[in-house]
């Protein structure tokens, strides 16, 4: 069986698969209070750079990929009105039963669907705009996820990558001080749980970082990429443009 990683250990994809859905079950509850935490709020200033970069307009069809519990689909479905779609997805059930509750309570009812990002249950050349915000990093074959996404744009779709990435080199003892003292502790205070949120920072350090994950971008199916680096890399927001 193939082996990758899951954080810093090496194991079989299957049981990445397994372990990853455990630790979206166990913070799915807390995920957004962690998120301000953790971010000092950052994270939303971050997302609606997002939205202000998907460019969107009234009547646009758009694909939430680990959509989460549903911030970035409400602000989309805002900008595309009713004539547009949004469609919420995620792999993890209990982060997509939180984001779909989250939705209903802002009086927004979206297509909701469970779904692998490496085999998305849609159409060729479905949807003029695909994000997927802090969830690149957790797939196991992110080129087979990347050409799913490219193969369900129309040709000139946009999709936004929005991720934790490489941190400039002069923030880096600060933040990996940060990432691995503090966040596992915050894990445990807050959401009763120190290994995921270990696993988090982890996670990070083993993605691609922002020319990396262009040229991979590039390699699978986008002719033109650019990429935003948000709060000195800590985030970063690629934008690929499909031929």
């Amino acid at each position: 069986m193939s082996k990758t990683h899951f954080g810093y250990e090496s194991v079989d994809e299957q049981e990445k698969a397994r372990r990853v859905r455990g630790v979206f079950d166990s913070v799915a509850p807390r995920y957004d209070m962690m998120n301000d935490l953790m971010s000092m709020g950052l994270h939303r200033a971050w997302k609606a750079f997002t939205v202000l970069r998907a460019d969107l307009r009234p009547g646009h069809r758009v694909l939430d990929i680990a959509g989460g519990t549903g911030d970035l689909a409400q602000a989309f479905a805002a900008k595309v009105g009713g004539s547009g779609l949004v469609v919420h997805t995620d792999i993890n059930t209990s982060m997509l039963r939180v984001g779909r509750d989250r939705l209903l309570d802002a009086g927004l009812v979206l297509p909701t669907v469970a779904c692998d990002a490496e085999k998305l249950p849609f159409a060729r050349d479905s949807f003029d705009r695909v994000s997927v915000g802090f969830g690149l990093r957790n797939m196991t074959h992110k080129d087979k996820a990347l050409a799913e996404m490219c193969r369900v744009l129309k040709p000139g779709g946009k999709l936004l990558v929005l991720e934790f990435s490489k941190v400039a080199r002069p923030l880096e003892k600060a933040y990996d001080w940060y990432s691995f003292n503090v966040l596992p502790r915050l894990g445990r205070l807050v959401a009763g749980d120190e290994s995921s949120y270990r696993y988090l920072a982890e996670s990070i350090r083993m993605h691609p970082g922002q020319e990396e994950l262009k040229a991979m971008m590039k390699k699978n199916g986008f002719g033109h990429v650019d990429y935003h680096n948000l709060t000195a890399g800590v985030a970063a927001l690629h934008v690929a443009i499909k031929c």
